[in-house]
């Protein structure tokens, strides 16, 4: 419990002091008259001594009470750290908190020192007022200008800054409290059909891209999963293809192997026999470097080396102009994977894993609308399962049956010839 200090007596005076000539009964102490008299002092939770002046003992009491109270309801605020500057509490608090890869640790910097720290960054934390943080808010659309899902995303690293603020008991509550996060925009996905992405394939001036977009169209990989992907990724035997790693690029360092950024992000994707066929057809065509820092990269430039995702993105988009298809990008073969798995009813969760989402829901805020297609062709299918056929009437008012060949049976339809694979591979 804490308790209440008279600054100018001594609380013990030595025998034969004289008396104040203010307060009877008291011996003044060195400070006698110099600012404020009362001093509260109490135990904080990590068992620190904290002390506060007060120009009178119940305002001193009353402190005492409401950090005691605090600590118990666990509403402690560290008075102190409420004081350190936004731009400590960014680069010494929060991003060493972040659980995250270094490299995208480096771009969190970039994002605060680019929209947060010419703002704030010499403001005492507890200082910022909630009409400021909405403020700030406009101010990404309005001064920096931007668009679609950026400022969202952008208030959120922001915003968690100041919850970690909150955690820390350097503030009571984040000015962010209450203040409604930027809308966040997704693009209308629309992937391109089966039919199209034949086309695309097609038009490859090599093995390389259309064993590539194949590969994609199958499994959903992001462009760095597949350009990183290595002979010890796979497992054709079980069918299957673990992803833990991706080919990035940073200025300074070049293009190397770093690990995924989200444990979500490290996943087993299923493979079908086409993407198993087309993998050992071209694995052994064009083996991977077998030693070096390239060693097992399976798709690679004719000296070796990796594949950039410019060089990617060029390939490509050529592939798409000569198929005569729109500007696809190469994230849009992991869309047109996400939308076969949705038409064919696979579970939202099953989508999400696969893709290596984070979540279910961000999975369904961008898929929306293709998940509500696929409900509709369920209503489609049921409707064309269930219909009651023609009916005639009888003598007698009996329904005459219908003919055998209207009923449905039940049976699936024969399943057709598998087609040859898109790409001719010599083995």
């Amino acid at each position: 419990m804490g308790y209440v200090v008279d600054r100018w007596h001594l609380a013990r005076p030595p025998e034969g002091a004289p008396e104040c000539g203010e307060h009877k009964g008291k011996v003044a102490s060195k400070v006698h008259g110099q600012g404020k008299r009362w001093q509260a002092r109490y135990l904080d939770p990590t068992g620190q001594e904290r002390t506060s002046l007060w120009r009178t003992k119940p305002e001193a009491e009353k402190e005492i009470l409401k950090q005691e109270s605090a600590k118990l309801d666990g509403s402690w605020v560290d008075p102190d750290r409420g004081k350190t500057k936004v731009e400590q509490v960014v680069f010494d608090i929060w991003l060493p908190a972040t659980s995250t890869i270094e490299r995208t640790k480096r771009e969190y910097r970039g994002v605060m020192n680019r929209y947060l720290i010419p703002e704030w960054g010499d403001r005492e934390v507890r200082s910022i007022r909630p009409s400021e943080a909405g403020a700030w808010q406009n101010l990404l659309t309005t001064k920096y200008e931007l668009s679609g899902s950026t400022p969202n995303r952008t208030a959120r690293l922001v915003r968690s800054v100041f919850r970690i603020a909150v955690i820390d008991r350097m503030i009571p509550f984040s000015p962010f409290d209450g203040i409604k996060s930027p809308t966040l925009v997704l693009p209308q996905i629309d992937p391109p059909d089966i039919d199209t992405v034949r086309r695309i394939i097609g038009e490859a001036h090599h093995d390389r891209w259309a064993a590539m977009a194949e590969l994609d169209a199958l499994t959903g990989l992001r462009s760095g999963e597949i350009r990183g992907l290595r002979t010890d990724n796979l497992r054709l035997l079980h069918r299957a293809l673990d992803v833990h790693q991706q080919l990035v690029y940073e200025p300074g360092s070049g293009l190397y192997l770093d690990k995924l950024k989200t444990g979500a992000g490290r996943r087993t994707v299923p493979l079908n026999q086409r993407a198993v066929d087309l993998l050992a057809a071209y694995i052994a065509k064009y083996p991977p470097p077998g030693s070096g820092p390239w060693a097992g990269l399976i798709f690679t430039m004719p000296e070796g080396t990796p594949i950039g995702e410019s060089t990617l993105d060029w390939a490509f988009k050529a592939m798409c102009r000569k198929a005569g298809a729109r500007k696809y990008r190469w994230h849009d073969l992991r869309h047109h994977y996400a939308s076969v798995l949705i038409a064919g009813g696979e579970n939202p969760k099953v989508v999400s894993k696969r893709l290596g989402h984070t979540d279910v829901a961000f999975t369904m805020r961008v898929y929306a609308h293709l998940f509500a297609e696929a409900e509709e062709q369920t209503r489609s299918v049921l409707d064309a399962a269930w219909a009651v056929p023609a009916q005639t009437r009888g003598e007698g008012g009996r329904q005459a049956a219908a003919p055998e060949s209207s009923q449905p049976t039940g049976r699936e339809p024969e399943s057709r010839a598998a087609k040859p694979s898109l790409v001719q591979l010599n083995a």
